[in-house]
């Protein structure tokens, strides 16, 4: 039964590089904040709801859903595994579709906080720069021979 193998192959044995390792603490505890967040206005008193304003319940969901995503791709990470990287530029993706759903429903005269706004502008900055050094440095595609 063949094993995961861990980055790079030649260090197979070695510890993750440092950056890796960095970066999946980075997404972690990015994860772990979206999760807390998120679960607090869905499932919190509703005082956190209240103080939550014009929640869009779709990048809601989907936020708090991606949430556990971003601590799966974190675990990969911190422990170089291959799949991460792709991963990861799943989640960039998603983001920016959401982000693009949620500007669509503003455009078409839909109410929206400016921090929901400005947190999508953060989550599909850092999920984009994750994807695109890990993707760079580790590879998202499968490299045929």
């Amino acid at each position: 039964m063949a094993t995961e193998t861990t980055l790079p192959p030649a260090r197979k044995h070695a510890s993750p590089p440092r950056w890796l390792s960095a970066v999946g603490l980075l997404a972690g505890l990015f994860g772990l904040a979206t999760v807390l967040s998120g679960g607090r206005v869905l499932f919190g008193p509703a005082e956190v709801r209240a103080a939550a304003g014009r929640v869009v319940p779709f990048v809601l969901w989907f936020n708090f859903i991606a949430g556990f995503a971003y601590l799966g791709a974190a675990a990969g990470l911190v422990r170089a595994r291959r799949w991460a990287a792709p991963l990861s530029l799943a989640i960039a993706a998603a983001t920016a579709l959401v982000f693009l759903a949620l500007g669509l429903h503003v455009a078409r005269g839909g109410a929206v906080e400016p921090r929901t706004v400005a947190a999508m502008v953060l989550r599909t900055g850092v999920w984009t720069a994750i994807a695109a050094v890990t993707c760079r440095r580790i590879g998202c595609f499968a490299r045929r021979r």
